[in-house]
């Protein structure tokens, strides 16, 4: 039986990771000893009821990892990952930090589990959990690729507030009702900021460059040629995408709409003459990702649109590491 802690336990992120965590132990996916759950200081003390039983949150210290501890999930924030991750890896833990602390780091895979769960094997303690924009599109993305060779990915994004954390929820409930932001640059109640992150002498966000630099990495294709546009949307819960794809060769409707149908992780709703197709508000709470407005681009040759949805806390975050530190128990047994 195995021991796993939870950095950033008192979270917003964090809150979903003990849901997700008590759902995987509810159905037989996942099983340990013993669960801790590490914080900072002014959340040291606090409990948390998980399965009927009382958990005390700690200090995170340097120390916190002085006991068998086989796997750590990493939600806290890239500057608290840069300082304790190699700690807890030095010690024998595996790590899987939800930051982007590591992500672009050669030595340290960068993984979904639906996509490239082989990368697996090649960590030295610490495990990459993606963006989670990303995410939801390699999910789509990756059995497109090994049919028809991806030559060029056009993102454009429409993430929920969430994405920004507790401060970002706020902001959008503060400026519903008339309020001066306090986080995002504009009011984002009834609003759409083309701006996630700070932007790069290129005009880049470093949202925008994640999501071309982490596809390639986690496809293991780097000549894939990547542009994005990231925008903050006033939604809650969920993320949604136009994506549209060039192939190296052509593709048949039916067969790579069977292709999506029967990949894991995938939901493919897409019936344009009853008006379904996925969004934000009705896939929040689930762990898949939805798509739909499967349709070909006629402007280019060998080209696709897709709309893509996901839950970012879950399936963006929560979801993905958790299914890595099931991954990771198989292989380890």
């Amino acid at each position: 039986m195995r021991n796993i802690a939870l950095v950033g336990a008192s979270g917003m992120v964090g809150q979903t990771f003990l849901q997700v965590i008590k759902e995987y132990v509810d159905e037989g996916k996942l099983a340990f000893e013993n669960l801790y759950l590490f914080a900072s200081a002014r959340s040291a003390g606090k409990t948390v009821d998980f399965n009927g039983k009382e958990l005390v949150i700690e200090e995170l210290t340097p120390q916190s990892f002085d006991r068998e501890i086989d796997i750590a999930l990493f939600s806290a924030g890239g500057s608290v990952s840069k300082e304790y991750a190699s700690i807890a890896a030095k010690k024998g833990c595996i790590v899987i930090d939800n930051s982007s602390a590591w992500r672009t780091d050669p030595e340290v895979p960068l993984v979904i589990p639906e996509v490239n769960s082989e990368d697996i094997k090649n960590h030295n303690g610490i495990i990459a959990n993606p963006n989670c924009s990303t995410i939801q599109a390699v999910v789509a993305l990756a059995p497109l690729h090994k049919a028809y060779n991806i030559q060029r990915i056009i993102y454009t994004t429409f993430q929920s507030v969430s994405g920004a954390g507790q401060k970002g929820i706020l902001d959008l409930e503060r400026t519903a009702k008339g309020e001066s932001p306090q986080h995002f640059p504009y009011p984002i109640a009834g609003n759409c900021i083309p701006h996630i992150d700070a932007f790069g002498n290129d005009g880049y966000t470093f949202e925008e460059l994640k999501m071309i630099n982490e596809t390639k990495k986690i496809l293991h294709a780097p000549k894939i040629k990547i542009t994005a546009t990231t925008v903050r949307v006033p939604v809650t819960v969920g993320h949604s995408e136009s994506i549209n794809v060039t192939f190296e060769k052509p593709y048949d409707l039916v067969d790579l709409r069977r292709i999506l149908e029967e990949s894991p992780g995938i939901v493919v709703q897409d019936d344009a003459e009853n008006k379904i197709y996925p969004t934000p508000r009705e896939t929040a709470g689930t762990d898949s990702v939805y798509v739909g407005r499967i349709r070909r681009d006629f402007s280019a040759e060998n080209s696709l649109n897709l709309w893509v949805v996901a839950d970012n806390v879950r399936k963006g975050a929560a979801t993905n590491a958790i299914q890595i530190a099931v991954e990771i128990l198989k292989l380890t047994g």
